[in-house]
């Protein structure tokens, strides 16, 4: 006897816990295309603030918030940006389980007022899922500016759900939003069906009865049926966990298909025709709908966006636009700091004296001061007055770029790139990701459908240098490829830092080609997938937003993670250096051991050192050098300017010592947070080791090779 007890399987929830603050919460989901300003409308209904960038796939978690409205409290999920339910990635997974299998009580689903027809794919789907949908029309004053008319009193017809307009840039529309959330609730409004040709209503009409008798209330019957008939196996996997039995396997479900076959071989049908049809139905049905309620002229803007396109995107002026906009944000970058990081070093170094004095003062044993302040907050305040002013410049530039509307495009120059490298064009994306936080570069590549292409694009993401390295590297061309140079004014040798650096980044870009065609042709062989990349309009960012995001969500967030990884170092080094061991220190003994090592490199054993402590953080590797270097003075000297050079030559540090350090920076394991997240991103021991190895093996190999060119030539 068929078994036609409902158990709702767990599965699907554990990937995400509700909290809710009190039972009678409500939880909406907040779905979504891409670059829709999703997360803007998080943030202005929550009030929570979480990145938004101006590029595809950039939420890659869901986040929730909370916001009450005329007495009623909400929980708000923003789910990861979805194209469609037919996911073809993890991300859209992640979207598309939640929404169809987590049982929200309503779902938002936000779309572009400027390209709404592509986006009413997504709305069309969620409807015939049976869920409560509002339809939030965001940036309606991109589309006010673009002479776009939509009549949302119409579309809220033909749908039968609430349609509401916004710009929650501008925190226009969000009333009427939460009045329309309300509303939807209320299931005031029929809901929306979408009529398909009568061969397909046919099968739906077969199967609803089993179905609706095997799943009871816990889904929609006839949505249900559909996907049956489509045939997404993804989704029925995912349907499968979430009733806790097969459904396929199911008897009577069995009968009805036979049953539709038969009825499918006597018109001459079949069932990809049928998966085909359903598909086309839905997409003919968004522009259909599009037509009846969208009114639109040419305007400046238009033309705007198609001039800059074809200067920014254009074979001749791409590349050489793209490589000037790295070089000013460098310059801006290094120009900026300068005095800052000297203004701050100054400060934090100038009060460690008293701050000793003060602890002895009060009785704390000098041995105690000694490893707290000498020790522990030295390299601390080499980490706060080196790393903040960079990232403060930095960070803002580059969210400036996303805002506006170029990472995209730079996406789009470099697709060729990595297509001749049997790799995603969209690893263009994660690889800028990676230039903030490699560990939020790897978390990105979820939007890249190919499972191979995606594992290519996270074991070469560690050779874009993270925020955490570019204060390393700054340091090193300060006091080697510009300090070296008599005469040179600031802006100058601020012009020649930054085409220095370019030139690193333009190495870590060849590395991360030349790798991923290693990788195409060895170990993960295969061909470069196709893939659509939306270019967004481009839009005026608001720059104090901009800014005031910037410094709290990346900056203060990334240097609170180097100030907690550094103190403990902090704390090891100075151990270290007090263990004696023989006639020496551990800490020697171990910088010793290492050395010859590294003199095979380029480098030596306190460097390697360096980088082997510093695996918790990137940001803590130069001061961890420094620190093992001065130890014998109790602690950091004066790490600005020509104290830090003399520092550093007189433990023989030369041009060939500075080069090989750049290398090995662009060039070595991946942090430990980065390496974390390609363990919960691979769900792999194996990848993970795999991602730790082929930059390591890389870095070693370039710097092996190039310090024995130099000593067989010079």
């Amino acid at each position: 006897m068929e078994n036609t007890t409902f158990h709702k399987s767990t599965s699907i929830d554990e990937k995400l816990i509700i909290e809710k603050k009190s039972p009678d919460d409500k939880v909406i989901a907040l779905a979504g295309n891409p670059n829709v300003g999703k997360s803007t409308v998080f943030n202005a209904l929550t009030g929570m603030k979480q990145h938004t960038g101006n590029w595809p796939g950039k939420t890659v978690e869901n986040a929730q918030g909370y916001f009450e409205f005329e007495g009623d409290n909400y929980v708000l999920v923003d789910v990861p940006g979805s194209y469609s339910l037919i996911a073809r990635s993890a991300e859209e997974e992640v979207a598309r389980d939640f929404i169809c299998f987590s049982n929200p009580d309503a779902v938002i689903v936000v779309c572009d007022a400027t390209g709404l027809t592509r986006n009413l794919n997504l709305v069309l789907q969620t409807l015939e899922t049976g869920k409560k949908v509002v339809v939030c029309i965001n940036l309606f004053d991109e589309a006010r500016k673009r002479k776009i008319e939509i009549d949302l009193k119409a579309l809220e017809k033909e749908l039968g759900v609430p349609v509401i307009g916004t710009a929650a840039r501008s925190n226009e529309g969000l009333d009427d939003l939460q009045a329309g959330i309300k509303k939807a609730l209320s299931n005031s409004l029929a809901p929306f069906k979408i009529v398909y040709p009568d061969f397909i209503e046919k099968g739906i009409d077969i199967l609803m009865e089993p179905v609706k008798d095997l799943i009871g209330d816990s889904l929609d019957a006839r949505w249900t049926s559909i996907k049956i008939l489509d045939g997404d196996e993804n989704l029925q996997n995912s349907l499968n966990d979430f009733l806790g039995f097969d459904l396929l396997k199911q008897a009577s479900i069995q009968k009805a298909l036979d049953e539709y076959n038969e009825y499918l071989n006597e018109q001459n049908k079949k069932m990809v025709e049928v998966q085909d049809a359903i598909v086309e139905v839905v997409v003919q049905y968004s522009v259909l709908l599009s037509q009846k309620v969208i009114s639109s002229s040419e305007v400046d803007s238009d033309k705007t966006d198609r001039k800059l396109d074809k200067i920014f995107t254009s074979k001749i002026t791409g590349l050489p636009i793209m490589l000037f906009l790295l070089f000013l944000v460098f310059w801006i970058t290094i120009t900026g700091a300068n005095y800052p990081s000297t203004l701050l070093a100054n400060l934090l170094f100038g009060i460690e004296d008293k701050l000793a004095a003060g602890a002895l003062a009060i009785g704390i044993p000098n041995l105690i001061v000694d490893m707290l302040i000498h020790a522990v907050y030295n390299v601390v305040a080499w980490v706060v007055s080196v790393m903040l002013p960079p990232m403060a410049i930095f960070f803002p530039m580059f969210t400036l770029l996303e805002d506006f509307g170029y990472l995209p495009r730079v996406a789009f120059n470099l697709d060729k790139y990595f297509k001749s490298c049997d790799a995603c064009g969209k690893q263009a994306l994660t690889m800028c990701m990676g230039y903030g936080c490699n560990a939020v570069g790897v978390t990105g590549t979820r939007i890249i459908d190919s499972p191979r292409e995606r594992l290519i694009a996270i074991l070469t993401n560690n050779f874009s240098p993270c925020n955490g390295r570019f204060p390393i590297m700054i340091s090193i061309i300060s006091i080697f490829f510009i300090g070296s140079i008599a005469g040179l004014s600031q802006v100058m040798s601020s012009t020649l830092g930054a085409l220095i650096l370019v030139l690193v980044i333009l190495f870590s870009i060849g590395m991360t080609l030349l790798v991923s065609k290693i990788l195409s042709a060895t170990i993960l062989k295969g061909y470069p997938s196709s893939f659509t990349l939306e270019l967004p309009p481009y839009r005026r960012p608001q720059v104090f937003k901009v800014i005031v995001r910037s410094l709290f969500d990346r900056t203060i967030k990334v240097l609170g993670r180097a100030i907690i990884a550094a103190a403990p170092v902090g704390l090891i080094l100075w151990l270290l250096n007090h263990i004696n061991y023989g006639d020496t220190t551990a800490l020697y003994a171990f910088t010793g051991f290492l050395d010859p090592f590294g003199k095979l490199l380029g480098l030596d054993g306190a460097i390697l050192t360096g980088f082997i402590l510093g695996l918790p953080a990137n940001e803590i590797v130069m001061p961890i050098i420094i620190m093992i270097y001065s130890a014998q003075n109790s602690g950091l000297i004066e790490l600005q300017g020509a104290a830090l050079g003399q520092l550093l030559t007189n433990n023989d540090w030369t041009w060939v010592t500075a080069v090989s350090m750049l290398l090995f920076t662009v060039m070595h394991w991946p942090c430990a947070t980065t390496m974390l997240t390609i363990k919960k991103e691979t769900q792999s021991w194996k990848w993970t080791a795999i991602s730790f190895l082929v930059p390591t093996i890389s870095g070693i190999i370039i710097c092996f090779i190039f310090n024995n060119l130099v000593h067989l030539f010079i």
